[in-house]
């Protein structure tokens, strides 16, 4: 099991960016695919962004050219780089790990933080 600890959330205006972290406490964290999923209010959860162990990325196509998915395999930390927020990206933005395909479905992850909430003003 992959404990996951998301920071970085806050409020902000439109234009402005935003970075989240998420640090995983697990031995094998290059094993694994790390992925942002994001939910807002009265929506269901969907995914933003993943990166797997040889840093191949994948993006929602509303995002791409704006968030960036990285990871650091020495402070076992996956980050969201979010530049250019607009109010539509306000919401809980939640880490999760798996190993293996696919990337985009939730159903697959077996282990997801608490969320870090990001609400962008107009």
């Amino acid at each position: 099991q992959v404990q996951l600890v998301e920071s970085g959330g806050g409020l902000v205006q439109a234009g402005d960016s935003l970075r989240l972290s998420c640090t995983a406490s697990v031995r094998t964290f290059s094993a694994y695919t790390l992925a942002w999923f994001r939910q807002a209010p009265g929506k269901e959860r969907d995914f933003v962004a993943a990166v797997n162990w040889s840093k191949n990325t994948d993006y929602t196509n509303s995002v791409k050219g704006r968030f960036t998915i990285s990871r650091d395999y020495v402070k076992n930390t996956v980050y969201l780089e979010m530049n250019s927020l607009n109010p539509v990206d306000t919401a809980l933005y939640s880490c999760a790990a798996k190993s293996g395909d696919p990337w985009r479905d939730a159903s697959g992850y077996l282990s997801w933080g608490l969320g870090a909430r990001v609400t962008v003003s107009s």
